[in-house]
């Protein structure tokens, strides 16, 4: 039986996994992704380790098991399904679904994740745009073709698909700015002198400096 914080553990790593492609994640980023101190991880992957959940390598950090992985991505498909119900059901925001997600994909069961996989209608993404896993661990949605939004030239149009930055003020400000998932837009300029880059939504001109363009993935449209 694992506990809440084993859980919370074994998805940031299969979550840093994902966006970065590193099956390693390091003790810092680990403690910054936990909001806890170097030693705390140092000691909660010394516990992962003996449970066989992760590989854990002092002064480097710690790489996700078979079994390991297979538990972070059951814990990631309840939270993205789980969110993706709320904002359907619910009408909550992309912004307020994180922590109610958080809450409770550690106590529904698997019966219920599945029920609500089918009454959705076994969806692709969840409302940030990240593919949902399916119940065998494979990830849906994941054969189109996204960049960020940064690395786009003048004159592209693209199709937002999915925000990597899901901090509430940044998706606010997506909201209030109209540009939400499968909003589409055009670059207009990018600047990489001044890290800035503006594009149009729905007749609308707005300007992003490229570190947030940066977590902000599209589909180019010919």
């Amino acid at each position: 039986m694992t506990t809440l914080t084993v859980e919370n553990y074994l998805k940031a790593i299969l979550q840093h996994e994902l966006q970065t492609g590193e099956t390693l994640m390091s003790t810092g980023k680990i403690a910054e992704a936990m909001v806890v101190s170097p030693g705390t991880v140092t000691s909660m992957l010394k516990t992962l380790s003996d449970s066989q959940l992760a590989e854990y390598k002092p002064y480097e950090g710690a790489a996700l098991t078979e079994s390991g992985r297979k538990l972070a991505m059951r814990m990631l498909r309840r939270h993205r399904l789980i969110e993706l119900f709320l904002v359907k059901t619910l009408k909550l925001t992309w912004d307020q679904v994180h922590e109610e997600a958080e809450d409770m994909e550690h106590s529904v069961s698997d019966f219920l994740v599945g029920k609500i996989d089918e009454f959705l209608g076994r969806p692709q993404f969840d409302p940030h745009g990240d593919p949902i896993p399916t119940e065998d661990g494979q990830l849906r949605g994941t054969t189109r073709e996204i960049v960020t939004l940064s690395s786009c030239q003048p004159g592209q149009q693209f199709r937002l698909a999915r925000v990597t930055d899901q901090q509430g003020d940044f998706l606010r400000y997506l909201s209030d700015s109209n540009l939400n998932i499968d909003t589409e837009g055009v670059v207009e300029n990018r600047n990489l002198s001044g890290g800035i880059m503006t594009i149009s939504v729905n007749g609308s001109m707005l300007s992003l400096g490229l570190s947030a363009a940066e977590s902000l993935l599209v589909v180019q449209i010919d």
